[in-house]
């Protein structure tokens, strides 16, 4: 299920980012029910600082479920303040943006960690972002990012 709790979340359908959710869910081969909570930076900076104890917003938090017989698999919380201000950045919209974090949770979910797992979930993220038509990685550009290299605005 997606709750979204923003003023500004007009531009978002929420059937279609349940559409998203579903087929990404599919394509990761995550098992179980996933609520998203779409909301402000406040918000995540909030989550961001009681479970991960760093006082700053995020853009994406993931929390797996403690238990998982295909019931409830986790919760992913998106900050709609960081995504808008990420979809400009990159040039694509907000909605795309939405699913990247998506994606990007979801494979959290799923057990990986791009912070302790030598390239597995950037590789799988790569290659489910061709699947699901998203124009680019959450990893993909923080590590270009890093090395320097800029990722090109489409026009």
């Amino acid at each position: 299920m997606i709750n979204i709790d923003h003023p500004e979340a007009s531009e978002l359908s929420k059937s279609g980012l349940t559409r998203f959710l579903n087929r990404a869910r599919e394509a990761v081969g995550l098992r179980g029910d996933v609520d998203v909570l779409l909301a402000d930076d406040a918000t995540l900076r909030s989550l961001n600082k009681t479970f991960r104890h760093k006082n700053k917003a995020t853009d994406v938090l993931s929390f797996p479920a403690a238990e998982n017989p295909y019931g409830h698999a986790g919760d992913l919380a998106i900050s709609l303040d960081t995504a808008a201000r990420q979809a400009a950045a990159f040039g694509h919209t907000l909605c795309d943006e939405v699913r990247i974090l998506l994606l990007h949770g979801l494979l959290h979910l799923s057990g990986l960690d791009h912070e302790t797992d030598n390239g597995e979930m950037a590789s799988r993220e790569a290659e489910l972002r061709r699947k699901l038509r998203l124009p680019v990685t959450l990893i993909g550009r923080v590590s270009s990012a890093k090395s320097g290299t800029k990722r090109r605005r489409r026009a």
